[in-house]
């Protein structure tokens, strides 16, 4: 991520009830980043771990984020929702990585 010019700015930021994975910033626009991990036995892969449900506690957590820390950025003009899905194997780790993976 901070080779391709993004800049962390949150790693498990709270918003009151909800948990953001991670937050970046490059240029004008922030990305919200939910990280999954499964392991080579489990039952779903980290991408279908993914239900509805949690895609709108993301959808919320990212309108209060917008309300309460990057309105008040005045270099802020876009929000994306990203998914990490990593696979670990016994040759190491499978990153997917899905920019603009969620959206209303």
């Amino acid at each position: 991520m901070v080779a391709r010019g993004f800049r962390v700015l949150w790693r498990n930021l709270r918003i009151g009830a909800l948990e953001l994975d991670l937050v970046a910033k490059k240029d004008d626009l922030v990305i919200i980043v939910e990280v999954r991990t499964r392991g080579p036995g489990a039952f779903a892969s980290a991408l279908a771990s993914i239900s509805v449900s949690k895609q709108r506690t993301l959808l919320r957590a990212s309108q209060a984020l917008w309300r309460t820390r990057l309105s008040k950025m005045a270099d802020v003009a876009r929000v994306r929702i990203d998914v990490a899905a990593v696979t670990l194997g016994r040759e190491g780790a499978e990153i997917e990585w899905i920019a603009g993976a969620i959206t209303e």
